[in-house]
C-alpha cells in the first residue's frame, strides 16, 4: 500500500482550526501526518483544507465558538457520519479524496443527500490523518471516557425527546435545567445521540447543569449508522458518569425524532427505558405530539408533559392539549420554579410507583 507519515510542525498544529468534535484530543501531543491509500474510519482525525464555502461558513471550536472559515484555511475534524433531515446526510468515505464537511461540528463525510432549502456541504481537501509518534491513527474512541457495566439508579431520569430535528428539545432541555438549578436542586445532563455540537452542549452548560457529557466523550463523533451495542456502551458510560457526580436529576436529550433508526433502537432497548423515569415530549405540531406520545406510552414510558416548537402557536398549543390530555408548556415556562416543582413531584411519584409494582412482583 501507498502509505506516508510526514512530520507535523507544532506550530502547523496551533494555527490550525480544531473543531468541537476533537475537544478531548491532546492538541499539544507530537502528531504526524498520514496519508496515501487509506480508509478512513469514523473517528479519525484529518487535516483537512477549506477548499470551497458552502452552508457551513463557520465551524465550531472546542470551545464551541463558531470560527469563519476561508477558503485554504486547515481544519482539524472528524470522520464521521450524519443524520440530519433539515440539512444532510453524510457517511464516512472510503479513500482520502475530497469529501465535504457536513455539521459545523466538524464531521467530514461523504455527502449522500440535502435539503432542498441549504446549500451544498462546504468542500474540503482532506490532507492526512493525524498519527501519534508510533504512527498510529488519533481516533476519539482513544481518549474516551472508561466503560461501565453499571448505572448508580438513585439520580431521577428525566429525557427529552422529539418529533424530528429542530422540534425544540435542546432549548427544552437547557429551560428545564435552569427551572430545577434555580430550586437548588442539582441537575447533570448529557446528549445521547446525535451529530457532535458545540451548541447544545453549551447550552446545557450554560443552564447550570454540572457535570455535561455527550457521545463524543464516549469515544463517537456521532451516532448515526452505530449499532445497538454502541447505543447500550454510550447509555451505560454517560449514565454512570453523571451518576458518580450525585445529582438529584439527570436531564438526558435523544436527537432528532422517535421513527429515526437510533432513536427508535434507544428506546426499545430495556437498560435505557427502565432507567427512565419519565419523558418531556417536544413537537412541532398537535398532530405530531398525539402520535409520538401514543409511540412512547405503548412501550410503557410515562410522559409528563408536552413542549416545543409548537407552544410558540396558541392554537397549536389548545389542539396538543385538547387531543393529548397533558400539560403544554412553552419552552421558557419550563424554567419557572411552579412547573420544577411539578415535574420533581412526577418524577418521584414514578420512582416511588414503580418500587412498589417491583416489590410485589418479587
Amino acid at each position: 500500500m501507498d502509505i506516508q507519515l510526514d512530520p507535523l510542525s507544532a506550530q502547523r498544529l496551533d494555527q490550525a482550526k480544531w473543531a468541537y468534535t476533537t475537544r478531548r484530543i491532546n492538541q499539544q501531543q507530537p502528531m504526524q501526518l498520514l496519508h496515501g491509500s487509506l480508509c478512513p474510519e469514523a473517528g479519525d482525525l484529518v487535516l483537512a483544507r477549506v477548499e470551497e464555502l458552502g452552508q457551513h461558513k463557520r465551524l465550531e471550536l472546542v470551545s464551541s465558538r463558531r470560527a469563519t472559515l476561508f477558503e485554504g484555511d486547515e481544519i482539524v475534524v472528524a470522520y464521521g457520519n450524519r443524520y440530519a433531515p433539515d440539512q444532510f446526510e453524510g457517511i464516512v468515505p472510503d479513500h482520502l479524496g475530497a469529501c465535504r464537511l457536513v455539521a459545523a461540528g466538524g464531521v467530514a463525510a461523504r455527502l449522500l443527500n440535502r435539503h432542498d432549502k441549504v446549500k451544498s456541504a462546504t468542500r474540503i481537501t482532506p490532507l492526512g490523518l493525524l498519527a501519534d509518534q508510533s504512527g498510529q491513527r488519533i481516533n476519539l474512541s482513544r481518549e474516551r471516557l472508561p466503560k461501565a457495566d453499571q448505572i448508580e439508579t438513585k439520580p431521577l431520569v428525566l429525557v427529552v425527546a422529539g418529533t424530528s430535528m429542530n422540534s425544540g428539545k435542546t432549548t427544552a432541555c437547557a429551560n428545564l435545567i435552569k427551572g430545577f438549578v434555580r430550586q437548588k436542586i442539582k441537575v447533570a445532563a448529557a446528549k445521547l445521540t446525535g451529530t457532535g455540537a458545540g451548541a447544545d452542549y453549551r447550552a446545557l452548560v450554560d443552564a447550570g447543569a454540572r457535570p455535561v457529557f455527550d457521545f463524543v466523550d464516549a469515544g463517537y463523533v456521532s451516532t448515526y449508522q452505530v449499532n445497538r451495542d454502541v447505543l447500550l456502551d454510550i447509555v451505560m458510560t454517560l449514565g454512570s458518569q453523571m451518576a458518580m457526580a450525585q445529582p438529584d436529576v439527570i436531564i438526558v436529550e435523544v436527537a432528532d425524532g422517535l421513527l429515526q433508526r437510533e432513536t427508535s433502537w434507544l428506546f426499545n432497548t430495556p437498560v435505557f427505558t427502565n432507567w427512565v423515569d419519565g419523558v418531556i415530549f417536544a413537537a412541532n405540531d398537535a398532530l405530531g405530539a398525539q402520535a409520538g406520545i401514543s409511540w412512547l406510552t405503548a412501550r410503557q414510558l410515562p410522559v409528563f408533559a408536552i413542549t416545543g416548537v409548537l407552544t410558540s402557536s396558541p392554537l397549536a398549543s389548545r389542539e396538543a392539549e385538547d387531543i393529548c390530555g397533558l400539560p403544554v408548556y412553552h419552552t421558557g415556562a419550563l424554567a419557572r420554579p411552579s412547573v420544577s416543582q411539578y415535574l420533581y413531584k412526577c418524577l418521584e411519584y414514578r420512582r416511588l410507583n414503580q418500587s412498589d409494582v417491583e416489590k410485589e412482583s418479587e
